[in-house]
């Protein structure tokens, strides 16, 4: 019997992307207050047997989510910026903003970190490993930091709320409710698989894994230490995404939800109570996808069908 799929997905500019098997569906509100919906195919790379092994679908996950979200977004953000005869934002714009974006949290997780112990801390202990735990610490706070300076942002809270939505709806699906808007108000707005709990999982492996590297390398320079934190982010993705879905699967198991606490506790700095409209927006983004997935089963069970019937001739 074929496990059951997750489905899950991510908050967007004033909207849901959810991503199903086959394919994903981004639902956005419009500045006239419609709904525009905006399906395609998955990737196979996205499908392959390498999303299915252990250790090696991480990375994957990771790439997709980048790849996809950012996709995602950059729809969103036309679909929200739009007036009626407004021309769409520039792409070189658009991507421009990713880059800088991007830009600016390698600096500020990754650099910031490295530096700060580096030339402020290191020259006063002995211990590499203490070294570390303290670059460690540092990526942790200023993380925690980012996220509530960040919730301050209007459009950022509607974006929170957004993600508010997106669990909402996962939660109700995955408890059998019907996918309507009373429904699945009274479900919770924090989810075992959300990125957020990834992120903190992620965050203290990467402390253990530099740690480990370090003292194998016996305290290395500046810049060996700035190539291994690059080096080694799938190694790093590919534990942290296998620990998600351990605990994802073992929700009920009290250690298990102790080791999971904290990044549940952080998602309630990404998500806030959605109202009815952006509730709208995360169930029409999974139907969306459900719909997807129910016809290719149909397709593929047709096409079985007719090649057992070819072979009885």
């Amino acid at each position: 019997m074929a496990k059951p799929f997750h489905y899950g997905g991510q908050a967007v500019i004033e909207g849901v992307m959810m991503r199903g098997k086959q394919g994903v569906a981004i639902s956005v509100r419009q500045p006239d207050g419609k709904l525009n919906v905006l399906k395609q195919p998955l990737a196979s790379i996205y499908k392959g047997r390498l999303k299915q092994m252990p250790f090696t679908r991480g990375p994957i996950v990771l790439g997709e989510t980048m790849v996809l979200g950012t996709q995602a977004l950059l729809h969103s953000a036309q679909i929200a910026a739009m007036e009626e005869g407004e021309e769409k934002i520039p792409a070189p714009v658009l991507w421009g903003t990713v880059a800088i974006s991007v830009a600016f949290a390698v600096a500020l997780f990754l650099l910031v970190p490295l530096f700060a112990v580096r030339f402020l801390v290191d020259p006063y202990i002995s211990s590499g490993l203490l070294s570390v735990v303290l670059e460690g610490l540092i990526r942790i706070a200023l993380f925690i930091g980012y996220l509530r300076l960040v919730a301050f942002i209007p459009d950022i809270r509607r974006v929170f709320a957004y993600h508010g939505a997106e669990h909402k709806v996962v939660n109700a699906y995955e408890a059998g409710t019907s996918l309507e808007v009373e429904a699945v108000k009274s479900y919770s707005t924090a989810h075992a698989r959300c990125g957020t709990s990834f992120m903190v999982i992620v965050l203290i492996i990467a402390i253990l894994v530099f740690a480990l590297v370090d003292v194998l390398l016996g305290r290395p320079t500046l810049w060996i230490r700035l190539l291994s934190r690059i080096v080694l982010i799938p190694v790093i993705a590919a534990i942290g995404y296998e620990i998600v879905k351990f605990g994802a699967g073992h929700a009920k198991n009290t250690i298990v939800r102790i080791l999971l606490a904290p990044g549940l506790m952080l998602q309630a700095m990404t998500t806030r109570e959605p109202d009815d409209t952006q509730l709208e927006a995360a169930i029409s983004a999974l139907n969306e996808v459900i719909d997807i997935d129910r016809a290719a089963d149909f397709s593929d069970k047709a096409e079985q069908t007719g090649e057992e019937a070819a072979a009885s001739i």
